[in-house]
């Protein structure tokens, strides 16, 4: 992946943009990655790549709530913060 300082960003964002059409471009401000500017059509795809995970999700869930795959909200919570759901 390309990397730009957000200067260099600034100073030559024409190029950046044509930059983001062949692929992502890193965007870092004080050697830290801040941002990636990515094409529109590779905007969409992960978003329906968000989407279709998030159907097969609910669709799992519904199936878990159907078989009587339940837990105690607060038990739930609990491992969700303890990143047990990931």
């Amino acid at each position: 992946m390309e990397t730009l300082t957000a200067q260099e960003a600034r100073v030559r964002f024409g190029d950046l943009l044509l930059k983001s059409q062949k692929g992502p471009v890193q965007i870092t401000r004080s050697g830290k990655p801040v941002s990636v500017l990515v094409s529109f059509d590779d905007y969409e795809k992960l978003e329906d790549l968000k989407m279709c995970y998030l159907k097969e999700k609910l669709a799992r869930s519904k199936e878990d709530i159907d078989n009587g795959r339940v837990v105690d909200g607060h038990a739930f919570f609990d491992n969700l913060l303890a990143g047990k759901y990931d």
